[in-house]
């Protein structure tokens, strides 16, 4: 039985450059791909695929985002995230919020074929890049178990409307989207901005570009 893969990155050449390496490979099939978190959720929700490779910077749902919803719409679903980043942080988040692997972009080219195969075979797998951060992070995991990370502080609705308003969305755009109304948009702009010590939209910017949750061309 082959080993069905569904790919997510806003980039169609890394998109296709991945269709391309995967498709050479016997026993997998890739069944779809998409350009954007959201499309993402709704089609991986519907194709069931064995395993998402997700970029963990998309417009209008981030890749951290989709994995926590994949977890509820399609458990079967193994997530692998693919990353700009290498930090502790970003590595502790994918794996908290159910992400079976995690790939440095510049490496995954020639890991993404063993890692499909070890996580389809039940096996984390993490970049041999970010492996020895993996380990120092677990040395202190007692210190770190303490600290609260600032995107830990917020509900995942939050974090959603987070990353809609720093891409210039207004509140009637996100209502549309999520689907809220514009006052309920407007009290969790509001609440998570609190949360953050933000006090304007420049200021939501500059957390969501700092944390690599929003595309940048």
């Amino acid at each position: 039985m082959n080993i069905t893969i569904f790919l997510a990155d806003d980039h169609a050449v890394v998109r296709d450059g991945l269709r391309l390496l995967l498709e050479t490979q016997p026993g997998f099939q890739v069944v779809g791909a998409a350009a954007d978190g959201r499309e993402a959720v709704r089609q991986i929700g519907h194709l069931l695929p064995r395993i998402a490779l997700l970029d963990i910077a998309m417009p209008q749902l981030n890749g951290l985002e989709a994995t926590h919803q994949l977890a509820e719409k399609s458990p079967a679903t193994r997530v692998i995230i693919l990353s700009m980043h290498a930090t502790s942080e970003h590595v502790l988040q994918a794996l908290k919020g159910g992400a079976w692997g995690y790939l440095v972009k510049e490496a995954a080219g020639g890991e993404v074929v063993k890692a499909v195969r070890e996580v389809h075979a039940g096996h984390r797998y993490v970049s041999q890049k970010i492996l020895d951060l993996v380990l120092e992070y677990c040395v202190s995991l007692s210190e770190a178990a303490s600290a609260v990370t600032p995107l830990a502080r917020l509900s995942p609705r939050e974090r959603e409307v987070l990353q809609l308003v720093a891409e210039g969305k207004s509140s009637a755009d996100i209502a549309r989207i999520l689907p809220l109304s514009s006052k309920t948009v407007d009290t969790y702009r509001s609440r998570l901005m609190g949360k953050l010590g933000v006090k304007d939209l420049s200021g939501l910017i500059k957390f969501v570009i700092q944390h690599g949750l929003s595309p940048m061309d």
